[in-house]
């Protein structure tokens, strides 16, 4: 009897192992560390996980592993998207959809948000201001496998001097150094991932000073806005992590004393690098979009969502030409690569972040539409984009020991495109496969 139950074990096991063991054989694999691609990789996925990366010549596949092929394809990390809001999905009018679908946020809109952004292959994004209830609602489902989505970081509320009239579910405003503590370790205790500060600079700065020193001492980054000179230098003497947006709105660059500060926080190498995230695209496409808005038909982001929320979004961005969130767009296009080059030259880590979700910014384009423009208009090398997909989001969060390449010990999130990916940066508009934590979702 203990021979038989000995032999049924082995056999369940290696049948447990076969079901759970996967061989991706034959792409040229860009692994998010910048370096020289592998050409007719192998990696070899256990569970979850990742255990092996080689190529064809020093990488044996395991005896009865799915073995999926990806020759012809170029093979990445799964993407990230530093700067989210799953709460929205492209509709025009902000303050009708506050009131209109906040009941719907946890259960109907974030859900569908984070499916789109999955099925386009971003495994991991980083959700900035929303209902606090709702944002860690929605991480910890998909975090259970409750519903599909990438894996989130979540800021929950903006933290500010005072909030918009109707935002109070997101916009958190401070009334002193006490009261700024107060709101951080609220979040804090909620379990959110980061803290987002935004006009900073109508506060005061032991105000900012206060919330930056609060989410440092519970190990949380700080994320704030840069849209104007003075949110930029009271971020940086306060501590900030990480920079949004381009900012500035039409001036034609960042103002020398700013860069003179930008740099000498780069040169502070203790403090590890100062990140940026520009989100230029949505600025920068505009004007093209408005020229042939048939991207706005693109039904990818119909995924999830009801059809009276989609008659809904679609009626709002009827005449895009006319939305008064973009008047003054045209007058920043000319701004944004100078500004981007600036802070390149000085030294900062740019991530890619989209905003998306804000109006006409769809889940399932918005990154690579990020990519295309810094790669193609920009002439920003391509591993670089990558790797500021890649690696460098998972550095900023804390959790490059487990996400952000693909390398033994890392979690399985991979994706795949037929195509070269470095001389076609756009091949990114269409994933064929995406892999997150070991599973086949695409």
């Amino acid at each position: 009897m203990k021979h038989f139950t000995l032999l049924f074990s082995i056999f369940f096991f290696s049948q447990l192992l076969t079901a759970q063991t996967k061989a991706l054989v034959g792409g040229r694999l860009i692994d998010g560390f910048g370096g020289h691609p592998i050409a007719n990789s192998v990696i070899i996925i256990e569970g979850d996980m990742i255990i092996k990366v080689g190529h064809q010549g020093n990488t044996p596949i395991p005896e009865g592993a799915e073995v999926i092929s990806t020759e012809g394809m170029d093979v990445l990390p799964g993407l990230w998207d530093m700067h989210v809001h799953l709460m929205l999905t492209g509709h025009s009018d902000y303050s009708h959809w506050d009131t209109a679908y906040v009941d719907s946020f946890a259960d109907v809109i974030m859900p569908a948000s984070a499916l789109q952004l999955l099925n386009a292959g971003i495994t991991s994004a980083r959700d900035l201001g929303a209902p606090l209830e709702e944002s860690i609602l929605v991480r910890d489902r998909i975090n259970k496998g409750e519903i599909l989505g990438p894996t989130m970081y979540m800021s929950g509320p903006f933290i500010q001097k005072k909030p918009y009239p109707g935002t109070e579910e997101f916009r958190w405003g401070v009334n002193g150094a006490d009261d700024a503590r107060r709101k951080v370790k609220r979040l804090v205790d909620a379990g959110v991932d980061c803290i987002k500060l935004i006009d900073q600079d109508q506060m005061t700065m032991e105000e900012v000073q206060a919330v930056v020193d609060e989410a440092h001492k519970y190990n949380l980054p700080v994320v704030a806005h840069s849209h104007r000179p003075e949110e930029i230098r009271r971020g940086l003497q306060a501590g900030v992590d990480n920079f949004e947006h381009t900012g500035l709105s039409s001036a034609p660059e960042y103002p020398e004393d700013v860069m003179t500060m930008i740099k000498e926080r780069t040169a502070q190498m203790n403090l590890g690098p100062l990140y940026w995230t520009p989100t230029v695209e949505v600025l920068y496409n505009y004007e093209a979009l408005i020229a042939n808005p048939e991207k706005l038909d693109d039904d990818c982001w119909h995924l999830g969502l009801p059809q009276d929320i989609i008659d809904d979004i679609e009626n709002s961005i009827r005449y895009p030409g006319q939305l008064s969130y973009f008047q003054l767009t045209p007058s920043r296009r000319p701004t944004l690569e100078t500004k981007v080059k600036q802070l390149i030259d000085a030294g900062v880590v740019l991530l890619i972040g989209t905003d998306s979700g804000i109006p006409m910014k769809f889940h399932c384009q918005s990154t690579w539409n990020e990519l295309d423009v810094w790669v193609n208009e920009f002439g920003i090398d391509a591993q670089y984009a990558i790797k500021a997909a890649t690696y460098w989001p998972a550095k900023m969060m804390g959790v490059d020991d487990k996400y952000g390449t693909i390398s033994a010990g890392k979690y399985a999130d991979i994706i795949a495109v037929k195509g070269d990916v470095l001389r076609w940066i756009n091949l990114l508009s269409d994933v064929d496969m995406v892999i997150k934590h070991g599973k086949r979702v695409r």
